[in-house]
C-alpha cells in the first residue's frame, strides 16, 4: 500500500505537467530529434538503421520495444508516438523513486513510512532527474538501472547487480564506471564481513577460556594499562586497527573462491565493455569528432560545487565550517599540510584544464552557457576565487559520507576511507574525459551523496523543507522558461527553448 501511495503521489505532481509539455511542445526537441526516430525504427523491427550522431547504445529504445510490445495487443494503442515515447521517461522515473524508497529503507529500516515517503518524493523531484522526466532522452533510465544496480550490491545479491549493469551500460555507456564502483562496494562489505567474523571468532575463543585463565589475563592487562603512557596508547590503537585488518584479509582469503564466484560476473562485464571500446575505437558509437575524450580536471570541480550547492543546508551548513575549523585546531600540521597539496591539484586543474567546449560558449538554451560566460569569464581571477570553495565542497562531501557510511553497514573507518576514495575515483573517470561541461552528468554521483545524507535526515527539519521548496522552486522556474518563454536565432530556423 505504502508503494501505491508514492507513486500516486509522484504521479499527482508528474501528469499535470506532462499533459503542459506534450501540449505546448508537440514535437521533437534537441535531442529528442536523434532519439525519437530512432525509437520509431525500433518499433518498426528495424535493428539495422542506425543515426550516427546517437553517441549512446540502444538501451532506452530496447526498453521502449519492451513496452510497445507489452500493449501492442491494445486496440489502438501506439507507444511508438513522441507522446507516447515521452511517456515512458514518467514510468521509468515511477522506477526510481521506488528505488529510492528501498535504498532509503535499506539504510535505515527504522524510517517511518511517512519520512520514507516524504524522502523518497523529494529525492524524485531533484531539479535534473525531474525535467528530463517528461522528455524522450536517456538520463531518467540511466539513474534507474543504476540506482538498481547499486541497491542489488547493498543486498549483497552481485550476480543481479552485475546483471542490472549492463542495462546501465546499454542506456550510458559512463556506466561502465558505476559498474567498477558496485565492485568496489562488493569487495569492501565482503571485507567488512570478513572483519565481523575474525571479532566474534575472538569473542568466542574468549568465552571458551576458564576463569582462571581469564582472571589471570585481566589482572596482567590491567598492570599493563597502568603503565602504558598516551603514546603508547596511540600506537596500541593504530596497531590493533591494521591487526583487524589482517585478520580480515586473512579471513577473506581462506573464502577467495567464494569471493570468486561472487564477484567474477562484475569482472565479465567490465571485461566486455573493455572489449567493446577497443572494438569500436571509442567509448561513445556516433558523432565520436564531438566526443572525443579530454583531460578535463576542473569538472569534478564543478560537480563538487554543484552538489554542495544543491544540498547547501547540509553540505554548507555553520556545523560543517566548524568540523573543519575543529580539524585545523586538532592536528594544524596535517590539516594545513593537505591544503596546501589539495589547493596545488586544484590550482593546476583550474589553470590548466578547464577547458570551454564549442557547444558551452555557443548554445545559449543552458544553465551552463550563463555561469561560463556571466561568472567564470567575467574576470581572469573568478576561476582561481573559486577555488578554495571547490575545495570545502569536496571536504564537506566526503565528511558526510564518513559520517553516513556505518548506515551501509561499512563500520571499519578504513574500509569508509576506501569505499569514500572509490567513490571520487569513479566520479573523476566519468567526468573528467567528458569535455562538455553537462549538469546531467552529475546525476548519479549526485544521487550516491543525497541518498546516504537523508538517510538520517529528520522530515521534521528546516533543511529537509528547505531542499523540497528548493526543488519545487526550480523546477517551477526552468519549466516556465523551457515552455513559456522560447525564442529564435538569427541563424537558424525554428524555436528555441531554454533547457537544462
Amino acid at each position: 500500500m505504502s508503494i501505491l501511495v508514492l507513486i500516486a503521489t509522484l504521479l499527482a505532481f508528474a501528469l499535470p505537467v506532462a499533459y503542459l509539455v506534450n501540449g505546448i511542445v508537440p514535437d521533437p526537441y534537441m535531442d529528442e530529434i536523434f532519439h525519437v526516430p530512432q525509437a520509431q525504427r525500433y518499433c518498426k523491427r528495424d535493428f539495422y538503421t542506425w543515426d550516427p550522431m546517437i553517441t549512446t547504445l540502444p538501451g532506452l529504445y530496447l526498453v521502449s520495444l519492451v513496452f510497445e510490445s507489452m500493449v501492442s495487443w491494445i486496440p489502438g494503442m501506439d507507444l511508438c508516438t513522441l507522446n507516447a515515447l515521452r511517456s515512458i521517461n514518467i514510468l521509468l522515473s515511477l522506477v526510481c523513486v521506488c528505488l529510492f524508497r528501498s535504498i532509503l529503507l535499506h539504510l535505515d529500516p527504522k524510517v517511518s513510512e511517512r519520512a520514507l515517503l516524504l524522502k523518497s518524493v523529494v529525492l524524485a523531484l531533484y531539479p535534473l532527474h525531474w525535467f528530463f522526466t517528461f522528455l524522450y532522452y536517456t538520463d531518467v533510465g540511466s539513474t534507474a538501472a543504476v540506482m538498481a544496480m547499486y541497491l542489488a550490491c547493498l543486498k549483497r545479491s552481485y550476480w543481479i547487480s552485475a546483471t542490472l549493469s549492463i542495462l546501465a551500460i546499454m542506456f550510458r555507456q559512463t556506466n561502465a564506471v558505476w559498474t567498477v564502483f558496485g565492485l568496489c562496494v562488493g569487495v569492501i562489505q565482503f571485507l567488512q564481513e570478513a572483519i565481523s567474523s575474525s571479532k566474534e571468532e575472538e569473542a568466542v575463543d574468549d568465552t571458551e577460556k576458564t576463569p582462571d585463565k581469564r582472571y589471570s589475563e585481566s589482572k596482567f592487562l590491567r598492570r599493563r594499562r597502568v603503565r602504558r603512557t598516551a603514546e603508547t596508547k596511540h600506537a596500541t590503537h593504530f596497531t590493533g586497527r591494521h591487526s583487524d585488518l589482517q585478520d580480515a584479509i586473512l579471513n577473506a582469503w581462506q573464502r577467495k573462491w567464494f569471493a570468486a564466484r561472487q564477484f567474477s560476473p562484475f569482472v565479465l562485464v567490465i571485461l566486455a565493455f573493455l572489449a567493446f571500446v577497443v572494438y569500436n575505437g571509442s567509448i561513445v558509437v556516433g558523432a565520436k569528432d564531438a566526443h572525443r575524450a579530454s583531460p578535463h580536471f576542473a569538472q569534478p570541480l564543478y560537480f563538487a560545487l554543484f552538489t554542495a550547492g544543491v544540498l547547501a543546508p547540509l553540505q554548507l551548513s555553520l556545523n560543517r565550517f566548524s568540523s573543519l575549523r575543529q580539524v585545523f585546531r586538532e592536528t594544524p600540521a596535517l590539516a594545513c599540510l593537505s591544503g596546501a597539496v589539495t589547493a596545488s591539484i586544484a590550482i593546476v586543474a583550474v589553470h590548466f584544464f578547464s577547458l570551454a567546449h564549442p557547444y558551452l560558449i555557443a548554445d545559449n538554451r543552458h544553465y551552463t552557457f550563463y555561469i561560463w560566460k556571466d561568472i567564470i569569464q567575467t574576470h581572469w581571477c573568478v576561476k582561481y576565487l573559486l577555488i578554495p570553495l571547490y575545495i570545502f565542497c569536496w571536504w564537506s562531501i566526503i565528511h558526510s559520507l564518513l559520517e553516513n557510511l556505518r548506515d551501509a553497514g561499512v563500520r571499519t573507518p578504513l574500509l569508509q576511507k576506501l569505499w569514500v576514495v572509490s567513490f571520487c575515483g569513479a566520479v573523476i573517470a566519468v567526468l573528467v574525459p567528458a569535455p562538455l561541461v553537462e549538469f546531467r552528468y552529475f546525476t548519479v554521483p549526485f544521487y550516491l551523496v543525497a541518498l546516504h545524507s537523508f538517510a538520517k535526515l529528520q522530515v521534521s527539519s528546516w533543511k529537509f523543507w528547505f531542499m523540497a521548496m528548493e526543488f519545487l522552486v526550480v523546477n517551477a522556474l526552468t519549466m516556465r522558461l523551457f515552455l513559456w518563454k522560447p525564442f529564435h536565432w538569427a541563424h537558424e530556423p525554428g524555436t528555441q527553448r531554454f533547457i537544462w
